[in-house]
């Protein structure tokens, strides 16, 4: 089994900053608590703080599937269209 590493950068809308944090934010201790997480990081940037990066290792592409149809995620991808207006994933495999 490969692991599958996840870079997620999203980026809040013009004055969704707090509001987008938060909605990120309730996202990251379910999601650690998942079967299959091996890391599970948040990160904003230091010079733009509109861009949030996401920083997810997953025992393999199964614990990802089952991630995104958590009820957790499911609910944090409803509320993202109002809160982002730029995300880009990354899904990657070490080589």
């Amino acid at each position: 089994m490969t692991n599958v590493v996840i870079t997620a950068v999203l980026k809040a809308k013009p004055g969704k900053e707090a509001e987008a944090l938060a909605a990120l934010q309730e996202v990251v201790t379910p999601s650690r608590e998942e079967e299959g997480c091996m890391t599970y990081q948040l990160h904003q940037s230091l010079e733009d703080i509109s861009t949030f990066v996401f920083y997810e290792v997953w025992k393999d592409a199964e614990a990802v599937q089952k991630h995104v149809e958590s009820a957790h995620y499911v609910t944090y991808r409803e509320k993202a269209a109002e809160l982002f207006e730029d995300r880009t994933v990354y899904k990657l495999a070490k080589v």
